[in-house]
């Protein structure tokens, strides 16, 4: 037996060590982590970011806390450390919104060439940046949804209303106060903004289908606007 077991001990002791190479390989490969690295300043951006991704692509039924967190790869903590709750993030998204919404209209009426140009750049863009990000759009008019006090939404908010009086006084030639309006220029701004959103609001549920499936073939929603925006509702009003 002393004979065996020197034997098998000899054996052992010359097999080859096993190198470092072959132990690693065996080892399962440890897990990437799946959180995304951002600063803090970073990070709200980026959490908002996620967040217009998600209302875009799943709608606001699908636009939780969570769904924003896992967009962006952090903690699902993350998202309530920088908005609060959900109210607080559509609040911060919508104010987003706002500001894309008056910049893409300014940028429409920069390039227009003639006074007439002009005059349909900003509702063509209303309309257009409507089309291009119908979710945030949705959300932008939801004020049940929204917090108002917040300084962001609210200074965005009011810089767009600014920009649809600062437009409808250019067309009737008058300077018009965003703070204090006649009932005429209430009317004016009221009567283009109810026009444009209405029409808005149709083309998106495509409840104008119908209008335009009877007009001149190739007539498009956009030609359908500007015939709404320069022809008169009656030829004459009634007395």
């Amino acid at each position: 037996m002393a004979k065996t077991h020197t034997k098998s001990e000899a054996a052992r002791s010359s097999r080859p060590p096993r190198s470092t190479t072959s132990i690693a390989a065996e080892r399962p490969p440890r897990r990437a982590k799946t959180e995304t690295p951002y600063h803090h300043g970073a990070l709200r951006e980026a959490l908002l970011q996620a967040a217009e991704r998600v209302l875009e692509r799943d709608g606001l039924a699908g636009l939780t806390l969570r769904a924003v967190a896992r967009e962006a790869g952090v903690s699902h903590a993350a998202p309530t450390h920088h908005f609060g709750d959900l109210t607080g993030l559509l609040s911060e998204l919508a104010a987003v919104g706002f500001r894309q919404f008056r910049a893409a209209m300014s940028s429409a009426c920069d390039a227009a060439a003639t006074p007439l140009e002009q005059a349909l750049a900003r509702p063509k863009a209303y309309v257009g940046y409507a089309q291009a990000h119908p979710g945030m759009y949705g959300i932008m008019f939801r004020t049940e949804r929204l917090d108002y006090s917040r300084p962001s939404l609210h200074e965005a908010a009011e810089a767009a209303f600014a920009g649809l009086a600062n437009a409808v006084g250019m067309i009737r030639q008058e300077q018009i106060s965003e703070n204090a309006l006649t009932l005429n220029q209430g009317a004016a701004i009221a009567r283009a903004w109810a026009m444009v959103h209405g029409f808005t609001m149709l083309l998106l549920d495509g409840r104008l289908k119908d209008i335009l499936e009877r007009l001149p073939e190739g007539t498009t929603a956009e030609r359908l606007l500007e015939a709404m925006l320069t022809t008169p509702v009656a030829p004459k009003l009634p007395m």
